[in-house]
């Protein structure tokens, strides 16, 4: 370092303390970046990369961005997973002894965005700390610095880790940076891609420093008022979360106010497979919320409605009280449409308070911020009357809670401009009246400006001269500037400054004292009119408590009021929810795909599912046919009712829930090295260990990815476990294409057939969409290969070989003959039947076997052979 210029080791010197970051060095009107971190930037943002030292031995690789245009850049670092340390020139060049003096005065990282041009509205954007305890329970923190939301849970297992990790979504995960927080790491690699992953050395996940850390900063005895005393491996993550906030952040974090604990058991689990079978926030293989059934709820006005409404869907509750008291009010407004369309109309007037909050708070918020929050302030009142005309008990809580903020509304309207400018530091941000001081030094400067012009007249006349101008600029202040054409008319009072080419500039003893008090004053006023600013921002600031209160009952209202105009609009059912262990939904309809243009009529059906009869519902029926969307409907509407939602039925009634799970369609998952039967069968496997009575099952085509035996064996048995054992026993709609699976409902009792109904006509399948009782005799793949636009040739090919193997053309050692020929005699099928050729046979087997130790399969494929003997 001794070898290079101050600058650079001062730079050298700042980077060291942020190795991880991007350092973006302020050099007058530019951010300059050196080294790795320029050849970096350069790639990512496409800057040309130049160098420092140009001919020496060792140059220096050097890229550069304007200052004032740094947002969009940093905005792109982040995206791609980038830290950027933010160092500014924290004296005046003109004052400094030497080098200027620069500190880091901001860390940006995706976990710690605030900037709103940077952010989807109505998302949240977590910060997640995680740490494994002592006996292996994973603890887990999060935060959404732009909205204050403090939060931390325990899981049971890694399994549920992984489904809150993609719940919240987070940018910026932080790990301890060995022992068990690279074993986590390993554990969660899947998951965690895509997000940036921040070691810390893993002292700062001890409990004793974490829990302290957090007793100091909320000024607490102990953290049972938060309700999370007990949450040992949680308070370990949130510790390491504030540390994280308190080395890389520079500002206040004053809105941060609350840490709360939430469990598994308050909620309806979803686990990572269903979250993404059921497309709750994005549409599978696109990303994006059309198609999902967020997509479809979302009517909120407000972007903290939208994120509320995020969390309602993810976090679906378990408590029927809570469920019915949300049931309650959007009835309400659903029947009072005035008042429902009043209400989102004033809503729609109502900037993201929380986000304004955490701005101010954070002392990030400029003039703008704050006239944005006063006329969001004006709506309150409207609001406020409207919500007095509801009588739901939630909507008369939601009422009580909303702050008018009057004293913080009148604060900005009497100190703020109605029209702020964006930059703070070059004045005319503070209201003419609001301070004295300030109005007496704009007079001056008034007077000033006038007194100039009325000078320039006066010493026109004094002089003659007509071309005679009084000037300003930033060099030499104000002066009399006079052509050389009329230089001999000059009085003797006027003191020469400045000589050109044409022309020369002079100043008066007059001019020099007015300059300085207009200049003075001017100064004076920017200086003075940034100070109130920040006074005013402070003071509002201190009323965060308030302002968070009100804006989380604004965002509940519009969550309410956005799905009961869902409701009207859509012809919802308002559910009845128990503690029953019943589900009972007529003309149920899918609340996604009612709403595409899919040139057909969407056909509602009905379900009954319950612990006693009905229990496990084998639906089979050709692919194409809607087996699938009448599961995920069930699915979805189970869910929506738990969220406190109407439901796309004519009536539900729907028994509390604890999980929801969900095994549908074929994936493979190459980061770990799982082939697609694998993920199916870890994900099946998932479901038989934790199921209980009160969960809903939704499993499509178990055991398809394997060999036809294995397939269907594993499937028995499946659907033989969910039946069988107590624990579990949970409803459950079970797909499939194994009709064989049909005969289950011949040995146990609680196992129902239905299929999908169709028509055949003219070689062709038609799909009518109804679920009906019954089980299917055949899977039409051939007719829907034929739809795909499989070549007729292949199609025609198939049927023989089908008819061959329906008619058992096998040999004796069970190989298949069609390979051989294409036209065979039929024969009975060994393979199927287990008991070889002819009917002689199968009765001398038949007088063989004991049927009470018989497998599933071997009892599949005696009724087989039953049957043909029939």
């Amino acid at each position: 370092m001794s070898s290079n210029t101050p600058m650079m080791r001062q730079y050298l010197e700042i980077k060291s303390q942020h190795p991880d970051a991007i350092l973006f060095f302020r050099l007058g009107d530019f951010y300059e970046m050196f080294m790795d971190d320029a050849v970096t930037a350069s790639r990512v943002l496409g800057l040309t990369l130049t160098s420092r030292n140009k001919g020496a031995a060792e140059q220096v690789p050097l890229c550069g961005i304007p200052y004032h245009s740094s947002q969009g850049y940093i905005a792109r670092l982040i995206d791609n997973g980038f830290k950027v340390a933010i160092c500014e020139q924290v004296e005046d060049p003109r004052d400094a002894k030497g080098i200027v003096r620069r500190e880091v005065v901001q860390v940006v990282t995706p976990g710690l965005v605030v900037d709103s041009d940077n952010l989807q509205p109505k998302e949240n954007n977590f910060l997640l700390a995680l740490t494994a305890g002592e006996e292996g329970v994973p603890g887990l923190s999060c935060i959404d610095i732009t909205t204050g939301a403090f939060r931390l849970t325990e899981c049971r297992n890694l399994d549920e880790l992984r489904s809150e990790i993609l719940s919240l979504d987070p940018r910026e995960v932080l790990l301890p940076g060995e022992g068990s927080g690279l074993e986590l790491e390993a554990a969660l690699r899947p998951v965690l891609e895509g997000r940036l992953v921040t070691r810390l050395p893993e002292w700062v996940f001890e409990e004793d420093r974490a829990r302290r850390l957090l007793l100091d900063f909320f000024a607490v005895a102990n953290l049972q008022g938060f309700g999370c005393e007990h949450l040992r491996v949680g308070v370990q993550a949130a510790g390491a979360v504030l540390h994280y906030l308190r080395e890389t952040l520079q500002g206040s974090l004053e809105h941060i106010r609350s840490l709360s604990p939430y469990l598994a058991a308050e909620h309806l689990i979803l686990d990572a497979a269903t979250r993404r079978n059921l497309e709750l926030t994005a549409a599978q293989g696109e990303g994006r919320k059309k198609g999902s059934l967020l997509g479809v709820m979302d009517r909120t006005v407000t972007a903290m409605g939208g994120r509320k409404l995020r969390h309602w869907i993810q976090y679906p509750l378990a408590d029927v009280a809570r469920i019915r008291a949300r049931l309650a009010a959007v009835g309400e407004l659903r029947d009072k449409a005035g008042v429902r369309d009043e209400l989102r109309e004033a809503l729609e007037g109502v900037h993201d308070l929380e986000r304004l909050g955490a701005r101010i708070a954070m002392a990030s918020a400029g003039a703008k911020d704050l006239t944005a929050l006063r006329a969001s302030l004006e709506k309150l009142p409207g609001i406020r009357a409207g919500v007095a005309q509801l009588e739901a008990p939630l909507s008369v809580r939601l009422a009580a809670a909303i702050d008018p903020l009057e004293d913080v509304r009148q604060l900005i309207a009497e100190a703020l401009v109605d029209d702020p400018p964006f930059v703070l530091r070059e004045g005319g941000l503070i209201r003419d009246g609001f301070h004295a001081e300030l109005d007496e030094l704009r007079l001056i400067s008034r007077q000033g400006k006038g007194w100039i012009a009325q000078l320039e007249l006066q010493e026109r006349e004094r002089t003659g001269i007509g071309s005679l101008k009084v000037r300003y600029n930033k060099v030499f202040g104000y002066y009399i500037e006079i052509t050389r054409t009329h230089l001999a008319r000059v009085p003797e009072d006027y003191e020469r400054r400045q000589t050109l080419v044409n022309a020369e500039r002079f100043v008066t003893p007059a001019l020099k004292d007015y300059e300085s008090k207009v200049l003075g004053a001017e100064e004076r006023i920017q200086a003075l009119e940034y100070d109130l600013f920040q006074e005013v921002r402070r003071q509002v600031a201190a009323q965060g408590s308030r302002l968070q209160g009100t804006a989380d009952a604004l965002a509940e209202l519009d969550v309410l009021a956005g799905l009961a105009d869902l409701a009207h609009e859509a012809d919802y059912a308002c559910p009845e929810v128990d503690e029953s262990t019943r589900l009972h939904i007529e003309e149920g309809r899918h609340p996604v795909v009612e709403r595409m243009h899919l040139g057909e009529r969407f056909v509602p059906n009905d379900v009954l599912l319950d612990t006693e009869e009905n229990q496990l519902l084998v639906i089979t029926g050709p692919n194409m046919a809607g087996k699938s969307t009448f599961m995920r409907q069930v699915a979805l509407i189970t869910l929506m009712a738990h969220m406190g939602s109407f439901v796309p039925a004519r009536a539900a009634r729907i028994g509390l829930v604890d999980r929801i799970f969900t095994r549908v369609g074929a994936s493979d998952n190459l980061a770990s090295g799982q082939s697609t039967f694998m993920v199916e069968m870890t994900e099946t496997a998932n479901i038989l260990h934790n199921a209980t009575p009160r969960s809903l099952i939704i499993l499509d085509e178990i055991g398809r990815g394997t060999s036809t035996f294995d397939g269907l064996s594993i499937a028995w048995a499946v659907a033989e476990y969910l039946h069988d054992q107590a624990r579990v026993a949970a409803k459950t709609l079970f797909a499939t294409h194994y009709h064989e699976l049909a005969d289950l409902a011949l040995t146990r009792e609680r196992v129902k057939n239905w299929n999908v109904a169709l028509r055949e006509w003219n070689d062709q399948v038609i799909f009518l969409r109804k679920i009906v009782k019954g089980s299917a005799s055949h899977s039409y793949g051939i007719q829907v290969a034929r739809l795909a636009g499989i070549p007729a040739a292949v199609v025609e090919r198939a049927k023989e070989v089908l008819r061959n193997l329906e008619a058992g053309e096998f040999g004796r050692e069970g190989e298949p003959r069609l390979a051989r020929s294409r036209k065979r005699p039929s024969a009975p099928n060994p393979q199927l039947s287990l008991f070889g050729d002819g009917e002689d046979a199968l009765r001398r087997r038949l007088e063989e076997i004991d049927v009470s130790v018989l497998t599933p399969l071997e009892a599949l494929n005696l009724l087989d052979g039953l049957k043909k003997l029939v």
